[in-house]
């Protein structure tokens, strides 16, 4: 598909970014803002603790998933989980689970999947809640982890480099629309990139970041745009793609290793540089703008896939404001 409006169109209407709606909803009812002690919105909520912030996030699994593949929904437990805290420049501690099956042999799968990727990882299991008599599988997985500077999704600025850095070296695990670049990987890789976005928020070289979730590379990118009330100017061709997997593919795909970044342009090499070392493409994919429109533009051409003014997950303070 090289119809740059008709890729505008399929973000727009993909499942993923549909479920991202969902929150919305979710925050109004709860009383939850962006502008509470601990802000709503980002990959992880930021706690103060001393000289720094402690980081909690949790992440469950859609049922289709965890009963066609209960193996690498346990894994992806922890290997989301560790990337919403790398997300906010911090460093994994812990995880804790909550999981429901159909006794032991329906919790085997899910359970041997957590404990290989806690073990590659380097973030233990420390506890949980445990149910073997439910009728079927159902997960969650719990974080806790450090930053001592904390990146948020707030905080592009206009002008910034946006940037997206992906682990290209996998495969989809079909027929979801997981980029695995895990399981095949040594521990030795995936250990190294633990370190590279903490490093990068020390150094003060980013500005904002989100972890790409199932909404995609594009459809994350309106997250990080609607939070810091930004627009985006994406050249869609520079964004890190494996070669042979077409677009329709790609912007729904929910890499293992993946971040949308923004970055003052004097640090925009530096990033990718760090990134290049650890094998990690990188590559600077557009701008941040004053403008509330995120575009995309491919072939000389361009179309809106969304607008900041628009309410997605709703995790800004005007946006808030708005639909008190």
């Amino acid at each position: 598909m090289t119809d740059v409006a008709a890729i505008a169109a399929l973000v727009r209407a993909s499942r993923g970014l549909a479920h991202k709606g969902d929150i919305a909803p979710v925050v109004d009812l709860l009383g939850l803002s962006s502008a509470d002690a601990v802000p709503v919105g980002d990959d992880a909520a930021a706690i103060a603790d001393g000289d720094g912030h402690l980081l909690l996030a949790i992440e469950g699994f859609v049922e289709d998933f965890i009963a066609a593949d209960p193996w690498f929904a346990g894994y992806c437990g922890v290997m989301v989980n560790v990337s919403d805290i790398l997300a906010m420049g911090g460093r994994p501690i812990a995880v804790v689970n909550a999981f429901w099956a159909d006794g032991m042999a329906g919790a085997a799968p899910m359970l041997n999947g957590m404990r290989e990727a806690a073990r590659r990882y380097g973030v233990p299991i420390v506890g949980g809640h445990s149910n073997l008599r439910s009728s079927g599988g159902q997960l969650a997985v719990a974080i806790l982890g450090r930053a001592g500077c904390v990146v948020t999704s707030f905080d592009a600025r206009p002008g910034d480099t946006l940037l997206m850095a992906i682990d290209l070296d996998g495969k989809f695990r079909d027929p979801f629309p997981w980029w695995d670049a895990s399981t095949d990987a040594t521990d030795a890789h995936l250990r190294s990139l633990l370190t590279i976005m903490p490093e990068l928020a020390e150094q003060g070289r980013i500005s904002a970041a989100k972890d790409i979730s199932m909404a995609g590379p594009i459809g994350t990118a309106i997250m990080l745009a609607e939070s810091s009330r930004v627009g985006l100017d994406i050249a869609l061709d520079a964004v890190p793609r494996p070669a042979g997997i077409n677009w329709e593919r790609w912007l729904s795909a929910f890499p293992s290793f993946g971040f949308v970044l923004t970055a003052p342009p004097r640090h925009a090499k530096a990033v990718i540089a760090r990134f290049a070392q650890a094998n990690i493409a990188c590559e600077a994919v557009g701008t941040v703008t004053a403008q509330t429109d995120v575009t995309i533009r491919l072939g000389g051409n361009s179309a809106r896939v969304w607008s900041a003014a628009e309410r997605l997950i709703g995790c800004h303070p005007i946006l808030e404001k708005r639909h008190a």
